[in-house]
């Protein structure tokens, strides 16, 4: 082969190869947007879990303006352990599932919010924000889960998304725990 061939080759092998990675799904995913919390589709099961399992679902539904939800099922559980398995469903944005103990005569979906649209964290029992993952992290990239165990006592409680302005969306259920 002449040098001149051998050139020729090796830039249409290069053009052909750099073709065939911008159709790969690596190249067409989206870079995370810092504001979105991430945004990779990754799926994961989780280890067993202790306790009594309440499934947690988290979404957002981007259809006239961005719609939020936070649903636990079921609602009401034995006190002791309690494990959160919480599915990320949305179609965009990272979430996660923050548990706090709900005042008395206080209805889910009512704490003041800061600047940013957050809730006071202090007093919280467990947080499911590991991207296929038990516990703390970035948040649930959707598709995907986290989990996290806790012991509650007896009361009422509240399951919050904290990410910027996602409580004020809608993301919060109440979850109250009965005597043993």
């Amino acid at each position: 082969m002449r040098l001149h061939d051998a050139r020729l080759t090796g830039a249409m092998s290069a053009v052909m190869l750099a073709a065939a990675l911008a159709g790969s799904p690596a190249a067409m995913a989206r870079a995370p947007d810092p504001e979105e919390h991430g945004t990779s589709q990754q799926e994961c099961t989780p280890p067993p879990l202790p306790g009594k399992v309440v499934d947690v679902t988290v979404s957002d539904q981007p259809s006239g303006g961005r719609r939020m939800t936070l649903s636990v099922k079921p609602d009401q559980v034995p006190a002791g352990t309690v494990s959160l398995r919480v599915y990320n469903k949305g179609p965009d944005l990272a979430h996660e599932a923050v548990v706090l103990p709900l005042p008395s005569g206080q209805a889910a979906g009512k704490r003041a919010v800061d600047s940013q649209g957050r809730v006071d964290e202090t007093g919280a029992l467990g947080e499911a924000a590991r991207n296929c993952g038990a516990g703390e992290g970035e948040g649930i990239a959707p598709g995907s889960m986290s989990w996290t165990t806790m012991t509650l006592r007896p009361g009422r409680y509240e399951v919050v998304c904290n990410f910027p302005s996602h409580y004020g969306a809608g993301m919060f259920a109440e979850l109250d725990a009965t005597g043993q």
